[in-house]
């Protein structure tokens, strides 16, 4: 039963990145402009327009992964610093996102779960 659960906590967190990722991308293709806009945004809070497609890549590359488990601790703690990070730079909720690094330190302490790519491997 613990292995299920756990798989559940996986796919939850990984919910969390690839439904931002996911409204992002419909934002871009339903303004001309979304991701000039998108970049501007990020530019405003004093960041390079190189990180727009940055947090692209990191939440859908990390969240697909962790959807998936596969090497669910290594992408477990990444996407865990990555929430501080990108807390912390773009004044997002920081408490709100300190759990969620929480919820994923723990996927990367126990990240053996049922229906990961990584237990088909074994």
């Amino acid at each position: 039963m613990q292995r299920y659960l756990t798989a559940l906590a996986r796919i939850l967190l990984a919910q969390v990145f690839l439904l931002q990722i996911t409204m992002l991308i419909i934002g871009f293709f339903s303004n001309p402009d979304g991701y000039q806009q998108y970049q501007a945004g990020l530019g405003s809070l004093g960041l390079a327009s190189i990180f727009a497609p940055l947090i692209i890549l990191v939440q859908l590359v990390g969240g697909a992964a962790l959807l998936l488990g596969y090497k669910t601790k290594f992408f477990a703690l990444v996407m865990a610093i990555y929430a501080v990070v990108i807390s912390i730079l773009l004044h997002l909720p920081v408490l709100q996102y300190l759990a969620i690094a929480g919820g994923l330190l723990m996927l990367y302490l126990n990240p053996t779960t049922a229906c990961s790519l990584d237990n088909i491997k074994k």
